[in-house]
Formats: C-alpha cells, structure tokens, sequence
C-alpha cells in the first residue's frame, strides 16, 4: 500500500512540474525530459485532446458502463498512453475506453504515460497498439493494417515485422477490405465470421457476393456449407450450359409432386430423380421428437 501511495504522490508531483512554463518540455533531450517522458503522471482529462488517429470506432456502451464501474470502485489500473503537443496539452495514443470510462464517471484526472512523438509516429503507436488488442473486429484490423500502409508506407513484410504477424494472415485481414460494404459491416455486428468473409472474398461481383451472404444468413451456413455454395457458383459461371442442361433433366412429375412431402411433413424433404424416373427421397429431422412425429405421419402408428 504504501508503494502505491508513494507512486501516486511522484504522479503529481511530476504533474506539478508540467504545469510549470519555465519547464515546458517539447523534446527527449529538454532539461527534466527524463523525469517525465516514459514515467507515470496524472494528467488533467481537460488537457488531453481525442486521437484523430485512433482506429477503432466501435465502442460498446455496456461494456464502457462496466468499465467505468470497476474504476470507480478499483481505479485505472492501466495507464494511457498520450503524447505531448504543447504546454499543458496532450493528444491520446492508446486507452481510449479508459480515458471515456474515466470521464464518464466524472474523473479529473488520469494516469498518464507521456511521449514526444509527431504525427506519424503517433500514428503507428495508436494503430500497432490497437491491432494487438483482442476485442478488435477483423475489419477493424484490416483497416489498422490499410492504414499502416498507406499513411507510413510499409509494405507488407515490414508491416509484418512491425505488428508481429505472419504475412499471410495480414494478407487475409485485407482481403476483407474488398468485400462489399453491406458484408463488411454484417462481419463486425457479428452475423458472419471471418470464415465466411475470407471464402467470400472471391466471388467478384458485389450483387453476388450480396446474394450468397443473404443466403448464409438466412439459412445459417457453415464456413464449409459457404465455401461449397462459392464453388457452385464458381462452377456455374464457368460452366452455364452444363448448369442448365443439369436443372433440365427433372421429371415434370418431381417438380409438380415433391413439395407437396415437405408441406405433409412439415420438414424440408428433398427429393431427387433421373429422366428415367428412378430416385430418393431423404427426409431429415433433428430431433428424437420430429423422427417420432414423422414416423406416426407415414405409418399412423
């Protein structure tokens, strides 16, 4: 306990000499830049600006309120990070969540790592240290990993290096950037998984891409069912006429009689046949219950 205290007191203390103008520390190698710079201070929220740079821009109210409440009872335990713009001014690389939940609660102040450091530097420190996070959506960090290449021109080996990560796997995140819009936001509410992104990453055309991730919502694919109505259509645009020849060979009398098993029934029975009229009928169920409810439909037992 005592540590702790002794801690906070050196907080303010240091907090005491940023306010002082004829200490106004602008670089590494000002006079007491190595009693501030790297250490733990508690800053004012009133002089610590929003990072423009920041990318995440999905904050969860719930979890935000919890946050704030276990601040309130324990504090912040983890200090944020922000960088020194001028006297008595900072901008927030990192800890954002911490900083809104701190000021949802009506803190004044916050712990506080200080850097010097410009706009790309702060830049790659906000995105690198977001990318590392673990409740990131895999959009958010393909547009972390985009970012990185675009604002400091890093190619992918040396994004790589930087973040830690197989290129490969940031070769993945991006692709995800060329899905549609529509997709990209159903794959950060959640309603698709990275899975289903990354196998529909190669459909081409945006209206079909649209139309296969309608059906994985609607019918609930697997990443596997997904991948193997991608390689249908695949197969169907390289190949239309076998396509249509195929839908052709049905006798009239499946297409005229066979929903009529599934409304009896009331599961979806599928059923299949030659041109010579020979076939199967295959009827799931999911349950004990359903195979006993079929079963007493057909037989009356």
């Amino acid at each position: 306990m005592a540590k702790a205290v002794k801690k906070q007191a050196l907080g303010r203390g240091l907090s005491a000499l940023l306010k002082d103008p004829e200490n106004d520390i602008k670089s590494v190698s000002d006079k007491n830049a190595d009693k501030v710079v790297g250490n733990i201070v508690e800053l004012e929220l009133s002089a610590i600006e929003m990072n423009p740079f920041q990318p995440r821009s999905n904050f969860n109210d719930d979890a935000l309120q919890e946050l704030a409440t276990s601040i309130r009872e324990l504090g912040v335990i983890q200090p944020i990070t922000v960088r020194k713009l001028d006297f008595n001014k900072y901008q927030l690389v990192s800890g954002e969540r911490r900083f809104r939940a701190s000021k949802l609660i009506g803190l004044e102040t916050v712990p506080a790592y200080i850097r010097i450091a410009n706009d790309q530097e702060s830049l790659e420190m906000a995105l690198v240290e977001n990318i590392q996070r673990q409740d990131l959506d895999p959009i958010e960090i393909a547009l972390s990993y985009q970012r990185l290449i675009d604002e400091i021109q890093l190619t992918q080996e040396k994004l790589s290096d930087r973040v830690g990560k197989k290129r490969s796997t940031i070769t993945n995140y991006l692709r995800l950037l060329r899905l549609d819009p529509i997709i990209q936001t159903g794959i950060r509410d959640g309603f698709v998984s990275m899975g289903h992104g990354r196998t529909l990453v190669n459909v081409d055309k945006r209206e079909d891409q649209i139309a296969l991730y309608e059906k994985i919502v609607g019918q609930n694919l697997s990443v596997r069912d997904t991948e193997k109505a991608v390689k249908a259509y695949q197969e169907a645009l390289e190949n239309p006429d076998k396509q249509v020849k195929k839908a052709s060979k049905t006798p009239d009398f499946i297409k005229k009689d066979a929903p009529r098993f599934s409304d009896y029934l009331s599961v979806k029975v599928d059923v299949k046949a030659s041109e010579k009229g020979n076939g199967k009928i295959t009827i799931p169920f999911s349950s004990e219950e359903e195979f006993q409810r079929i079963k007493k439909l057909i037989t009356g037992e």
